[in-house]
């Protein structure tokens, strides 16, 4: 009769304990112990996140634009071609548009951030 062995092996590897700690961390609730630094990055990276996302938003629009505006115009010039003119500059516009809306919405998002911005500041500079 043979004799059964139960054995136990156990492989340690850093870059999979990485992984997993990179994965279990994205469903973990958010730490309660935020430093006043890690907040001031996190007050200061809000200031442009919506400006970005409205700005791409609206080129990305335009710049479809400007592209069925040529389309109209080189492919069905013949019946579409003031339509693809018209279409174009809109698009146009749109793209020159995109980076003064970028700028105009951090400027106001800054200065309404200003007072807490400069507050956190104060408070780690002390």
């Amino acid at each position: 009769m043979e004799e059964k062995k139960d054995t136990f092996t156990y492989t340690y590897s850093a870059k999979e304990q990485d992984e997993i700690r990179s994965i279990r961390s994205k469903y973990a609730p958010p730490s309660k112990s935020e430093t006043p630094l890690e907040h001031l990055r996190r007050v200061d990276a809000g200031a442009t996140r919506g400006a970005s996302i409205t700005s791409m938003i609206i080129g990305i629009v335009s710049a479809l634009l400007l592209g069925v505006g040529m389309c109209c115009t080189m492919v069905w010039g013949d019946k579409l071609f003031i339509v693809g003119i018209i279409v174009g500059i809109i698009g146009i516009a749109g793209v020159l548009a995109s980076y003064p809306i970028y700028n105009h919405m951090v400027k106001r998002k800054r200065e309404k951030l200003a007072p807490e911005i400069m507050r956190l500041s104060d408070e780690l500079m002390k």
